[in-house]
């Protein structure tokens, strides 16, 4: 018979069976019609029901019949106890869901290969050693005219590309009014080609687009930026936009032609960055500016080429180029120098991309999945309680099968395929939980200017882990009660005497198991918690309330006067309390100015100081109170004033006021403020000079200013309600001038504990999944442990036991298994706590109130759920009991 009839057969039983009873009852009549006795001509066919199994299984696929058969006994054995088998499905689903969630969140931002060809021979150069700040470090930034020798060194081995870091641009298809700030990307002319993508519309970048500076303004849009800005116009081609560009001295709009769409799907190399527009590197200001560094240098090996000796041609570049940069760094410590020229060349596997947010993530995401996976064996120890104490309600039952015939692997299948369906309702229920939670998590892990942007599509591999996880939480918490269930003595079983204490222990070993996660999640939650609790109430140093930081850009640079004179506009504006005037807001992401400096001709400093440059008046607007000294007044000039916070004194100036000494041949420091933080809240303030805004040349020119930022602060307690106003009122003071981004302090604060808020939140939230796991295991235990006993309670309480001492024995047990999984789950906590030191700030897994608090949450909890079964065990009745037994 053929295989597919077979397989349609095991689906159909009932008509299968009134076909082979018809066929049997045609033989008798046939022998009937033969002149045959009808009772003789049965005698001669035999047995009716074992010729019926015979042609069964010749008709039909037996192991797939069982299976079927067994679903069919799960379903209903689920149905029974619908509650119940509710709520080990939701548990079991949640926990599946965030597992999936972390998986695809996991694989999109540090798994997924990019979608290019060649992507297993892609590598990244990378550099490591000790930076200018004196601790070790790895980069990738390179310069454009040693990335020219290095692809002509390795050109028989290797392609190059160069591509530069995904950045918000501004530009705008007509009025200035319509700005918009899109990520666009510099790129080689061979990417696209190398890279194996193909446009849907129009052309994509050749090799002849990328050989002369500025020559060729060509853009190439991406199929997302596409649809969502012009839902696939395909008018757009030809299309003009205007970017702005700025340098260090002058600034310009660059008019480029949009010449082609990139096909589906391929959305940079950034992951967590989706790229809107790529540009040729040669319209890039810096591309022959040797010391400039703004693109990452991407190896594509050819066939049968090995890493090493790319690396090393790639390394000799590297050396000699650097060499030529150390002869120009004059006044830099000699250590300093030697740091910069001993780093290392690296070649690292660039398959699934490079970018800041697996950098940043990557730590976090790995403790999300341990969280996810002790949720998991939390809620799989769960349910394996229930199966067991459900297993032990059913041991007749197994022993009857074991009576007529069934093997202990006939039994193991009974009980896995009904673990096979909980499963699959769970993993049907996760899904859907994940489909939602991983967009949702993503969400917040971005913030307003520099958003994390993910693709999270559902498909093969997501299925194939779903898969995987379903048949591995099928075994953890099936197969043990399986194994348990399938021993079952049948004439121990019969007479109800199937030796309970056995199941007992298992159940016992399993919440203990249960309390051990649940401590180790809870430990885990509590220094995330704390890190995250003191790390938001870390102070600043400026008052961050009602503050708005509005970045400033005009086209043609202008003299700092001027720019005093939109400060003195915008102090007229209703509903501003003040303004001052900075080169950029604290905590911004824009770009940081450090040097090493000299006290009082003194050699150069090891480390390196950040310069910020302020107008007179900024300290009181950021409420930051000088210590020592002065403010700046409007005669002071840069480099000739300066004023330090108090790490800088500290540093350089341990002994003595720091005010009237020199630093840098002949800078003054005229005030010493207290420490603010200027570029991350995690660590101590660093030193920081800050200069006046008027920068004067060696022929004493005051320099003209393209870029500032406005410190507003409101009157409102809602500073976003002044935003519409100020940027008109910025425009109006002077003509040219164009506020290009607004963030208030308070998200820039946000934005530098993103990471420690997610954790905090994904692991509250396991934790109380993994407290409601452990007391619903605790109390599915202590309900079967009185039913088992309540003929040794009914007795104790016959003979004069007080309910206290009933309820002391049952609540000695629970804390027993709970004291004894906490144990564990300390040992466990402490052991766990090195890998994840670097995530927490300023909290020590040793303080005792990290250790105390989870001790106190499981406890509660377990007391929690003791008290059903204390209840149960007090209203115990010896009559009834009795007359059960």
């Amino acid at each position: 018979m053929p295989l597919w009839s077979r397989i349609a057969n095991t689906f159909r039983g009932n008509r299968l069976s009134r076909e082979i009873d018809e066929e049997l009852r045609s033989h008798i009549e046939e022998a009937i019609e033969d002149d045959r006795d009808p009772a003789e001509a049965r005698r001669a066919l035999g047995s009716a029901l074992r010729h019926r199994e015979a042609s069964r299984d010749v008709r039909l696929i037996p192991w797939l019949d069982s299976l079927r058969s067994d679903a069919v006994f799960g379903w209903r054995q689920l149905g029974k106890k619908k509650a119940t088998s509710a709520v080990a499905i939701l548990s079991l689903g949640l926990a599946f869901g965030a597992c999936l969630s972390a998986f695809r969140l996991i694989d999109a931002l540090l798994l997924r290969p990019l979608p290019v060809k060649n992507s297993d021979r892609l590598y990244v150069f990378q550099y490591e050693g000790i930076g200018f700040d004196g601790n070790p470090f790895k980069g990738e930034p390179c310069e454009y005219p040693m990335f020219r020798r290095m692809r002509s060194n390795v050109r028989d081995e290797a392609d190059l590309l160069a591509i530069s870091y995904a950045n918000p641009r501004d530009l705008t298809y007509g009025s200035d009014e319509d700005m918009e700030k899109p990520f666009l990307q510099y790129v080689s002319g061979r990417m696209f080609d190398s890279f194996g993508i193909r446009p849907v519309l129009g052309r994509l970048f050749t090799v002849n687009d990328d050989l002369k500076p500025g020559a060729h303004p060509y853009a190439v849009l991406s199929y997302d930026y596409w649809t969502r800005r012009f839902r696939r116009d395909p008018k757009v081609i030809g299309r003009s936009f205007l970017l702005s560009s700025f340098g260090e001295q002058t600034a310009s709009n660059e008019l480029y032609t949009i010449i082609g769409i990139t096909e589906k799907g391929f959305t940079g190399v950034e992951p967590g960055t989706i790229t809107d527009i790529w540009a040729p590197t040669m319209m890039n200001r810096l591309v022959d500016q040797p010391n400039a560094t703004w693109f990452r240098t991407f190896v594509i090996l050819k066939p049968g080429v090995a890493v090493e000796p790319v690396r090393e041609k790639l390394h000799a570049v590297f050396r000699a180029f650097r060499e030529e940069r150390a002869k120009a760094f004059a006044g830099m410590p000699k250590q300093t120098v030697a740091n910069f020229l001993s780093q290392r060349v690296l070649l690292e596997p660039a398959a699934p991309g490079i970018s800041a947010a697996q950098r940043e993530f990557r730590k976090p995401l790995a403790a999300l999945a341990v969280l996810v996976a002790l949720v998991l064996l939390v809620a799989c120890a769960n349910v394996a309680n229930l199966m067991t104490s459900q297993a032990a309600a059913r041991a007749r039952e197994m022993a009857l099968r074991v009576s007529i015939g069934a093997g202990r692997a006939r039994l193991v299948q009974l009980v896995l395929v009904e673990a096979a369906i909980l499963a699959l309702l769970a993993a049907a229920t996760g899904g859907a939980f994940a489909w939602r939670s991983a967009p949702f998590v993503a969400s917040h892990i971005s913030f307003r200017n520099n958003p994390v942007r993910l693709h999270l599509p559902a498909d093969w591999r997501v299925a194939g882990f779903g898969l995987a996880l379903m048949l591995a939480v099928t075994l953890l918490f099936g197969l043990g009660p399986a194994l348990r269930a399938s021993a079952v003595k049948p004439a121990n079983a019969l007479k109800g005497g199937d030796r309970p204490y056995f199941r007992g222990r298992l159940m016992q070993a399993l919440v203990a198991a249960q309390a051990a996660f649940c401590f180790l999640v809870l430990f885990a939650t509590g220094l995330f918690v704390a890190t995250f609790e003191r790390l938001s109430h870390q102070s600043t140093g400026f008052s961050p309330e009602q503050l708005l930081a509005l970045d400033v850009v005009i086209l043609r640079p202008e003299r700092p006067e001027i720019w005093n004179q939109v400060v003195e506009h915008l102090r007229t504006v209703p509903g501003v309390a003040s303004v001052g005037l900075s080169n950029s807001a604290p905590l911004s992401w824009g770009n940081k100015s450090s040097r090493h400096i000299s006290m009082n001709g003194g050699p150069p400093s090891p480390d390196s100081v950040f310069f910020v440059g302020v107008a007179p008046g900024w300290f009181g607007v950021m409420k930051i109170p000088l210590l020592a000294g002065r403010d700046f007044r409007s005669s002071d000039t840069s480099p000739k004033f300066a004023i330090v916070n108090e790490a800088f004194a500290k540093r350089y100036c341990p002994a003595g006021n720091p005010v009237g000494k020199l630093f840098n041949d002949g800078v003054q420091i005229v005030g010493v403020t207290l420490n603010a933080s200027y570029d991350d809240i995690h660590g101590p303030a660093p030193p920081v000079a800050y200069v006046p805004l008027r920068y004067v040349d060696p022929k004493g020119i005051v320099l003209p200013m393209r870029s500032a930022t406005l410190m507003v602060r409101t009157a409102s307690p809602n500073p976003l309600a002044l935003v519409s106003t100020l940027r008109k009122e910025v425009a109006r003071a002077r003509p040219g001038f164009r506020v290009s981004d607004v963030h208030t302090e308070d998200e820039l604060i946000e934005a530098q504990t993103v990471r420690e808020r997610l954790l905090a939140a994904l692991a509250l939230f396991f934790a109380l999944l993994a407290l409601l796991l452990a007391g619903l295991g605790l109390y599915g235990v202590l309900d079967y442990s009185v039913l088992q006993r309540r003929r040794e309670i009914g007795i104790r309480m016959a003979i004069g036991a007080r309910a206290t001492h009933i309820v002391w024995r049952v609540a000695a047990d629970a804390l027993a298994m709970v004291l004894a999984g906490a144990a564990a789950g300390l040992g466990l906590g402490l052991i766990a706590a090195r890998f994840i030191e670097a995530l927490l700030y300023q909290v020590k897994p040793s303080d005792p109130r990290m250790v105390a608090i989870p001790w106190l949450v499981l406890l509660a909890t377990a007391l929690f759920a003791t008290i059903p079964a204390a209840v149960r065990a007090i209203r115990t009745d010896l009559a009834t009991t009795l007359r059960t037994e």
